[in-house]
């Protein structure tokens, strides 16, 4: 039905005016390049151009602060969702939230409520902005197409493709404004500011970032580099260009392709594997810790990292071969992870109590 849907809302865009009724624009850099200066900018000037409505959703106001802050593992057994670090929890929260919104922007579907996680904070931010009225089926508001500037890092290409999947499977436009800035000139001018981001996070960051990669992936055409060194009009020519070409072509949700669903069920599966990787080397770290606390012998040390390492390799092999159990969880690399927890608990006690 969710399907059918999506499918009846690219045709009624197409028979419209072609164009789409929402445009979703990252900005994208390093900390400190001018994004946000330049986000609320465009905020303050596109609503002064004919046929453009704007808002702006800031991610450092939607995820606490707290979820960046190392946290202690709490005793006992862990649910698979928590054993994601909490800054990509609040993230993954932050896509259902801005899916929500969307779908009551574009289907008249009613708005998340309070269960939702990150809700509250995002719901404040969107009253802020004006978008409470469109989502609530406010014709006047809903009259002009709507550019929602993403203001974030996004610094990995995955970052920027969940929210490509968002734009595709709503039929939106979607773009990228990328500021390049010298590492010292971000540094700088984060030295400025009053809640500066540490100089080792910047640090890291550029060595990580991924530029825009336009040969390698087609869902980066709209995509636009400026260096961001000096100041950035927000009558740029070039960002009008971008924002009016994104919204006049919205990406077309996914046609069956048997060979493209191929290659992204291995994907798929290839990051299961990772993500059941990680945190099974976290179950095991943290199961060692807690061998160590309870006095076991250093030969016995030895023999229950050989256990836990063997284990953990019988797990993502099942993983991989699908052979995991049906349990509560629908994610793969969840239930694995649960059922990893149970045994290395067991493996654990084994050499506690000998």
């Amino acid at each position: 039905a969710e399907a059918a849907g999506m499918a009846a809302l690219a045709e009624q865009q197409q028979r419209g005016s072609g164009g789409a009724r929402v445009g979703l624009c990252l900005l994208c850099g390093l900390p400190a390049a001018g994004k946000s200066s330049l986000a609320r900018a465009l905020r303050r000037r596109l609503p002064q151009r004919p046929g453009w409505s704007c808002a702006l959703l800031a991610y450092d106001e939607l995820i606490p602060p707290e979820a960046f802050r190392p946290h202690a593992p709490e005793a006992g057994p862990h649910e698979p969702s928590s054993l994601l670090p909490a800054w990509k929890r609040s993230r993954r929260e932050l896509l259902q939230c801005l899916e929500g919104l969307l779908r009551a922007l574009l289907t008249g579907a009613p708005l998340p409520g309070p269960a939702q996680p990150g809700w509250e904070r995002f719901l404040r931010c969107c009253r802020r902005e004006g978008l409470l009225p469109a989502a609530e089926g406010d014709a006047g508001a809903t009259s002009r197409p709507l550019v929602l500037l993403l203001d974030d890092n996004f610094y990995y290409q995955s970052m920027r493709y969940e929210v490509y999947q968002l734009a595709r499977k709503y039929s939106l436009g979607f773009c990228q404004l990328f500021l390049e800035c010298p590492l010292e000139c971000c540094l700088q001018r984060n030295r400025l500011r009053s809640d500066s981001v540490p100089e080792q996070t910047i640090h890291l960051m550029s060595k990580k970032i991924e530029m825009p990669d336009l040969r390698k992936n087609a869902w980066e055409q709209h995509s636009l580099v400026l260096s961001s060194s000096d100041y950035i009009s927000e009558d740029n020519e070039q960002i009008m260009n971008l924002l009016a070409t994104a919204l006049g072509n919205p990406e077309r949700p996914n046609e069956e392709d048997t060979e493209q669903k191929e290659a992204a069920r291995a994907i798929c599966a290839a990051s299961a594997v990772h993500q059941a990787d990680q945190a099974c080397r976290r179950i095991i770290s943290q199961a060692m810790q807690d061998a160590r606390g309870k006095n076991v012998l250093p030969s016995e040390m030895k023999s229950l990292a050989e256990e836990l390492n063997k284990l953990k390799t019988e797990f993502l092999d099942d993983l991989r071969q699908g052979k995991t159990l049906k349990t509560q969880y629908s994610d793969p690399a969840a239930s694995l992870i649960s059922s990893f927890q149970h045994e290395a608990t067991n493996v654990v006690n084994k050499h506690i109590f000998k």
